[in-house]
């Protein structure tokens, strides 16, 4: 049984969602301690016990430990099996953090299937789903075309957003007899990761949205129209922001920009896509125009790295790297939830990355 320290670096969650990424497409059992020693509210909580709740629609897997404040878990995997499942991770728990624990082995089912999820699908401390689905996901096509679309934005504290991901063509784990051969066979049929340099923006995108509460103060407008005003005084490239209103229990608000590049200027890349993110939340009391003109700035921040992975995706794409041994990305910081995701991944499948400045590569 891999045992790991859920005190490592900054511990918890994350070493969570990766390793029963990791533990199911392997088959391999692992037990995690100290989880989230020292917080004021240690152990897990409703967020982290959903993972292992959402990989039980799949798979007969089994645990001990999986309680409320638990300090320690184990988990023993068993076979994942595409099927038609819906998730509710109730009230505003984040669907695109445990999509971390249920992605990697989904795409690897080897068939199609659907899964819906009812959550927040944008929360704090945790990805929004425009970021997921336009900076992440085109990241992870080259494993397994996979459709995602939302049908309700959920916000704090209430969520009950909806979103439906297809996972449609993909590669079949159990068709190799151990994971290193499920390692070569990927090399030779799957693009490695490349992305060492940003070459040329061609444009920016990115959607606006808020409940329709605020549709009378247009909020989402305003949100998008700060940004627009923004990224225009640096940018001579096309911008395209949409605003849209949703349904929702809470009120709430939100902003998700991208960046788009490629080698040639004339046209993009789908096989290996370079695209930085930035997403911000609206919150009581904060205009909607400071939340438009942060989303931008710090995508400005982002871009001005000259780094063609930003810090947050490179901390979500270190999962999948670690399959296609040569791959190599730069991104504008080393982040502490990298090194941790690092060190997870790590003690299912022994040293795979070397850290050389902003460069992360896979051995």
């Amino acid at each position: 049984m891999i045992i790991l320290n859920g005190n490592y670096g900054e511990g918890g969650g994350q070493i969570l969602r990766t390793a029963l990424a990791y533990s199911t497409i392997l088959q391999k059992a692992f037990e995690i301690n100290d989880i989230r020693k020292g917080r004021e509210n240690p152990g897990l909580k409703n967020q982290h016990l959903y993972c292992i709740k959402a990989l039980r629609k799949f798979c007969d897997s089994a645990a001990e430990g999986d309680e409320l404040g638990s300090l320690s878990l184990k988990y023993w995997p068993k076979k994942f099996i595409g099927r038609n499942v819906e998730i509710d991770v109730e009230t505003a728990g984040s669907i695109t953090l445990l999509m971390q624990s249920v992605l990697l082995p989904s795409m690897f089912a080897g068939k199609p299937f659907t899964i819906t999820l009812i959550g927040g699908t944008d929360v704090s401390w945790s990805p929004s789903f425009d970021y997921f689905n336009n900076v992440l996901l085109p990241q992870l096509q080259r494993f397994c075309r996979i459709e995602a679309r939302i049908l309700k934005r959920g916000y704090y504290p209430k969520g009950n957003g909806k979103i439906e991901i297809k996972f449609n063509q993909s590669f079949k784990l159990i068709d190799f007899d151990s994971f290193g051969g499920f390692v070569e066979k990927l090399s030779g049929s799957v693009p490695k990761y490349d992305l060492t340099e940003q070459h040329n923006l061609i444009q920016i995108k990115g959607i606006s949205h808020a409940s329709k509460d605020l549709q009378q103060a247009r909020v989402s407008e305003r949100q998008s129209h700060s940004a627009q005003k923004t990224l225009a005084r640096k940018f001579n490239v096309p911008l395209s922001i949409k605003s849209e209103y949703h349904d929702t229990l809470s009120i709430g608000s939100g902003i998700t920009l991208w960046a788009i590049f490629s080698k040639r200027r004339d046209d993009i890349d789908e096989k290996n896509p370079i695209r930085i993110g930035s997403d911000s939340l609206g919150e009581r009391g904060k205009k909607a125009e400071t939340v438009g003109e942060e989303c931008a700035m710090e995508l400005i921040k982002e871009m001005e790295s000259k780094a063609p992975a930003d810090r947050h995706l490179a901390d979500q794409l270190l999962p999948f790297m670690a399959l296609l041994p040569g791959s190599k990305i730069r991104t504008s910081e080393i982040t502490q939830h990298s090194l941790t995701n690092i060190y997870t991944i790590e003690q299912f499948l022994g040293k795979k990355f070397e850290v050389d400045g902003d460069i992360i590569s896979v051995l």
